[in-house]
């Protein structure tokens, strides 16, 4: 069977992105009632698929959506559409992202509806990992998002309007922080779609995994990778002065395993570390290509 250029996937069918349609009556359209999770794919192997599946799991629980097949279900799924699609534009390379709704109600009605089955979606795009080691500039954003913020929930519109944000900014991502949180001032939580991290005197510092951030796996493979390095990772609150003056400023994602910043809102960051910063990297991207190859 020839394969496609892309896929996209809902309850059972599946053809290009561009060829799906969906019900008005779905509660995403409505109020963004659902979780999803992404991750890189590299010769048909999903990229820490057991620990993105967890999560989705684990985030589904949280906003009590009962999603209708087990773990190993999922993951065959998943694997079966990633190996639809045609990569040979992209080293074997797509980026793989789903997500699952409360269902469809008609009419609009805030409450759960009763006797609905979850909608399942899933997109299959070619797309080459990014440059790890390419350099961001950033723009410090407040952080006006729930708390909720470690359950990967579909409401996104504060990520979207932070994103825009940065980009009439001329910078790539955003360091967004609230004002006042345990009690320090200006603590920074994450980007608009990764999570923020820097090297300060040989140490790694990460915000530690409370309600203000989601539990990133790129974040989980990073603390790995430090770990085996015998660097110092410290999971603890820290302002956006303390980012600032850090030797190193890093982003991570699913995508973006460990991307450095040189600016945030226009002054210089970082660069003082960069032995350790690239010694970082390359073990990131090592790990990547271990666990992707056939």
């Amino acid at each position: 069977m020839e394969k496609l250029k892309n896929l996209g996937y809902y309850n059972g069918r599946y053809d290009l992105i561009e060829n799906i349609t969906i019900p008005m009556s779905d509660r995403v359209c409505w109020f963004g009632d659902g979780v999803y999770d992404a991750t890189a794919t590299r010769n048909g192997i999903i990229y820490c698929l057991d620990d993105h599946i967890d999560r989705f799991f684990n985030s589904a629980s949280l906003v009590e959506i009962e999603i209708p097949y087990t773990k190993d279900e999922l993951k065959k799924l998943l694997t079966e559409l990633v190996s639809k699609v045609d990569t040979t534009d992209t080293n074997g390379e797509t980026f793989l992202y789903w997500q699952i709704t409360r269902g469809a109600n008609v009419p609009r009605n805030h409450i759960f509806p009763e006797n609905t089955k979850p909608n399942l979606w899933v997109t299959v795009t070619p797309r080459k990992l990014a440059d790890v080691y390419r350099r961001d500039k950033l723009i410090s954003y407040e952080d006006i998002r729930f708390y909720m913020c470690n359950i990967k929930t579909l409401c996104l519109l504060p990520n979207v309007l932070a994103s825009e944000a940065a980009k009439r900014a001329g910078a790539e991502e955003c360091v967004m922080y609230r004002k006042e949180a345990d009690g320090i001032k200006n603590r920074v939580t994450e980007g608009a779609h990764t999570n923020v991290h820097c090297i300060k005197d040989g140490i790694l510092y990460t915000a530690p995994l409370d309600n203000l951030i989601l539990p990133g796996i790129a974040r989980k493979n990073l603390i790995k990778v430090c770990n085996k390095l015998g660097v110092t990772v410290k999971e603890e609150p820290f302002s956006l002065e303390f980012l600032m003056n850090a030797d190193e400023v890093m982003l991570s994602s699913s995508s973006n395993f460990c991307i450095v910043a040189t600016h945030i809102d226009n002054v210089a960051v970082g660069g003082k570390a960069p032995e350790l910063l690239k010694k970082i990297q390359d073990a990131l991207v090592e790990d990547y290509i271990i666990e992707t190859n056939l």
